[in-house]
């Protein structure tokens, strides 16, 4: 986007802020690519290859971002078998907060001014109905490969925590063995002991930034924002643990 920048880990950062201050207000507007997570997956994953063609635009109401454009311009991904496949087709992930959702207009100016004739995507929200009418009004129309059960979409679930009941361990828990191929049995509870004091963890909200062993090679995280755009609560964490390879696997 002509006067844009490539994107950076601070861009992630502030992209994040907006989204924690979107989510708490009306989440539904928010289109996959903007969700908290999904900026700092994108970039781990790919900033290393893919990052010298990504360009963002950011809008700003004084200090606080308010809207934001990551545009993923045509490259060449080499693939894990050395292997090499030429992206040529733009896409774009945005977010604009619902307060400034004008600036959606800019946003779709900056994206086709950059991709001039080229076949190009985006992926807004269906609840944004703003912002889909602006879309269609640039020319923009339904990919219908895109939809379906063999179609490239998310879906958003909400579920209110009023009546959830309140998580409680059975009694056994403590003692219950944990059995693994090469490994003595353990407690649930060592088992988490040992795993948390052999590798440290930093936790944010929204994300897990792990400090790992010698020679690891898992990517560096993102660290989200702080949690004030979820007035102190934590709503919902999810861990994902993938096993390291060792001796005999």
């Amino acid at each position: 986007m002509d006067d844009s920048e490539l994107v950076t880990a601070a861009d992630v950062q502030l992209m994040q802020g907006l989204a924690q201050r979107v989510t708490a207000v009306r989440p539904d507007p928010v289109n996959s690519g903007a969700s908290l997570g999904e900026p700092a997956w994108v970039w781990g994953k790919g900033h290393a290859s893919e990052g010298e063609s990504w360009l963002r635009r950011p809008w700003f109401s004084g200090d606080v971002l308010v809207a934001w454009g990551w545009a993923c311009l045509p490259h060449r991904v080499r693939r894990s078998d050395g292997s090499v496949k030429d992206v040529t087709s733009p896409s774009l992930a945005y977010h604009a907060h619902p307060d400034h959702s004008e600036l959606v207009e800019e946003v779709i100016d900056r994206y086709d001014g950059a991709t001039v004739g080229i076949e190009r995507t985006v992926v807004p929200s269906t609840a944004d109905e703003f912002a889909l009418e602006r879309w269609v009004a640039h020319g923009y129309e339904t990919d219908p490969a895109g939809l379906g059960d063999t179609g490239s979409w998310t879906q958003f679930n909400q579920r209110d925590l009023e009546g959830v009941e309140r998580p409680v361990l059975p009694t056994d828990s403590d003692s219950a063995p944990l059995t693994r191929p090469g490994c003595r049995p353990r407690s649930r509870l060592t088992w988490w002991r040992h795993r948390t004091e052999r590798w440290r963890h930093r936790r944010s909200c929204g994300s897990t930034r792990r400090t790992g062993p010698p020679n690891s090679s898992w990517p560096e995280h993102i660290p989200t924002t702080d949690g004030s755009g979820w007035a102190g609560r934590r709503c919902c964490t999810r861990c994902i643990w993938r096993r390291r390879p060792g001796p005999g696997t």
